[in-house]
């Protein structure tokens, strides 16, 4: 795996893996799988740690920032790991890939998506000269490469592959004690954890939850977030509808460990998100065994499985989030199936073998140097 994202200056090795947890998790699912892996980091310091089988190497890059430079300087370490596939994190760092590319032509190379957007306008043209790099692409849901392909960014032999963005370490834990332990209450207890931004899209949840509130009373809806940008008018709908105010309540930003308690008490997980690349929080809900009630967009629909383990409700509809809501409350939230889901598709084991299959069939397809 290579990330081309410098590490943050003045770091050492041991605080970047621990601020990059994202980073850490990926290679961990990757290593769970089976396969031998090597992380590439560009940084500011030359040197190598080993954690729970993964060998991180960090490459001095002597404060260049130029993209084929960088790129030689992965193609050097990647040389001497004798690597079978190279794993680039980000589809904003193609440029950098092709370069390294140049040097090994004949290795496979695959990009992960990080929510990195379609390229507009004239940049177009040599954003798909450096994804012509890749052998194949992966998106968290293969929905979600459309918008490049219409525009013919990718070449027709790059293969598109869905592979969830991460995993996550949380566990169901008992119910009861976690609403002891962090004071959540509700028939339904519901939970959002999300920035108070537009993109998330907190009116339009406040307005179907105010709905719900006319069919469950007895509702409380508690909402964790990082910035809020939207905090003034979140705060006014809140009080000024009875149906609100003192059901709702805004938690504010919370130490992340404390999230696992938060989502053990919740019955229900609600996102009104209008677009997301992965969905962390959704993981850690469906983690947790809590009952995802969510938009219908690309991420979401593959990480519920097209909804069948939770419910799917189309983006900006409060009324359609109400009923969801009603129908999700109705039913018995079927906590242990989710878990079961979550197994089954979503944890670092399942996803390692995905990744497993991904890279075999790059490999099988290698074109002989």
């Amino acid at each position: 795996m290579v990330n081309f994202l410098n590490a943050p200056h003045g770091l050492g090795a041991d605080e970047v893996l621990a601020r990059w947890r994202s980073l850490v998790d990926i290679a961990e699912i990757v290593a769970g799988g089976g396969t031998r892996v090597s992380v590439v980091q560009m940084a500011g310091f030359d040197t190598q740690v080993t954690r729970n089988g993964v060998d991180y190497r960090f490459v001095d890059t002597g404060g260049t920032r130029h993209a084929g430079e960088l790129g030689r300087h992965a193609a050097r370490t990647v040389a001497a790991l004798g690597a079978d596939v190279v794993h680039v994190h980000s589809l904003a760092y193609a440029r950098h890939a092709a370069a390294m590319a140049r040097c090994h032509p004949a290795l496979p190379l695959v990009f992960q998506d990080h929510a990195d957007g379609v390229p507009r306008g004239w940049r177009r043209l040599p954003w798909r000269h450096w994804y012509r790099a890749a052998s194949g692409i992966v998106f968290t849901s293969a929905v979600q490469a459309e918008p490049f392909l219409r525009r013919r960014l990718f070449d027709r032999g790059t293969r598109i592959f869905a592979v969830p963005e991460s995993s996550n370490r949380f566990t169901t834990g008992d119910r009861a004690e976690a609403r002891a332990a962090t004071g959540l209450h509700g028939d339904p207890c519901v939970l959002s954890v999300g920035h108070l931004a537009a993109g998330k899209d907190p009116m339009t949840m406040l307005d179907g939850v105010a709905r719900a509130v006319e069919r469950l009373p007895n509702l409380r809806l508690y909402c964790v977030f990082g910035t809020a940008p939207l905090m003034a008018g979140v705060q006014r709908r809140i009080d000024s509808d009875e149906r609100l105010a003192g059901r709702v309540r805004l938690l504010g930003n919370v130490p992340h460990a404390r999230i696992e308690a938060l989502m053990r008490a919740a019955d229900l997980f609600v996102s009104a998100s209008l677009a997301e690349s992965a969905g962390y929080a959704l993981l850690e809900a469906m983690a947790c065994g809590t009952y995802p009630v969510v938009t219908d967009i690309p991420s979401f629909r593959a990480m519920t499985d097209a909804g069948r383990v939770g419910t799917l409700w189309p983006r900006g509809d409060a009324m359609a989030l109400a009923d969801a809501l009603v129908d999700a409350a109705a039913g018995s939230c079927e906590r242990r199936r989710v878990r079961a889901h979550f197994d089954a598709a979503l944890s670092f084991e399942a996803l390692g073998a995905t990744w497993a299959g991904v890279y075999a069939q790059l490999q099988a397809a290698r074109v002989p140097s």
